[in-house]
C-alpha cells in the first residue's frame, strides 16, 4: 500500500509537491504549476496555508 510522504529527490521546498507528484504518479513539474495556479486563484493565502500544514503533517519519506 503507498503511503503519502514528502519527497527527499524531486524536493525544492520541503518536498510536498513532489510526494504529490510521487504518490499520483505524475510529473512534479505538473503539481507545482497546478498548485501555483490554484494558489493563485485563491488570492494565494489557503494555498500557502495548506502547503505549510502538508508539510508539518506529511513524514519525509525513508533512505530506501
Amino acid at each position: 500500500m503507498k503511503k503519502l510522504k514528502r519527497s527527499k529527490k524531486e524536493k525544492m521546498l520541503a518536498g510536498v509537491c513532489g510526494g504529490l507528484a510521487e504518490y499520483f504518479e505524475m510529473d512534479p513539474t505538473v503539481i507545482r504549476i497546478v498548485y501555483v495556479v490554484v494558489s493563485i486563484i485563491s488570492v494565494a493565502f489557503p494555498g500557502i496555508l495548506v502547503y505549510l500544514i502538508l508539510w508539518f503533517i506529511m513524514p519525509l519519506e525513508d533512505n530506501n
